[in-house]
């Protein structure tokens, strides 16, 4: 019965994906109020945070460390180590003064050879 159906390629990095949470009514009616006096979507505030995150926006990171330093998960020192080690990838990239779009698509090729 398969053999009748044409098997769909996948194409990654093409296909949408959908992320989702639960969080309570509250919270939920607050991020719409904000979110609509500052005259965005829900859809664009959080791409453009999870962009911020995976490009390594220092101001997310902080933020994110002061989350991480409360739940105490990590230690200090591993913190730390990690702070360091964005900092000197994103020196790296300084040197290569690769494009976003150069960098993104060499993630993507990582990303791609760990997969397989």
């Amino acid at each position: 019965m398969s053999d009748n159906k044409e098997k769909k390629e996948y194409r990654y990095g093409k296909e949408g994906k959908t992320i989702t949470f639960v969080d309570d009514d509250k919270r939920h009616g607050d991020l719409r109020i904000r979110l609509r006096h500052d005259g965005i979507t829900q859809i664009q505030f959080f791409q453009r945070m999870i962009t911020g995150y995976l490009n390594n926006d220092e101001r997310i990171i902080d933020y994110l460390t002061e989350y991480k330093y409360e739940l105490g998960r990590h230690g200090k020192r591993r913190i730390a180590k990690s702070r360091r080690a964005i900092r000197e990838g994103e020196e790296l990239f300084g040197i290569f003064d690769l494009s976003p779009e150069e960098k993104q698509g060499l993630f993507d090729m990582i990303a791609k050879e760990m997969i397989e």
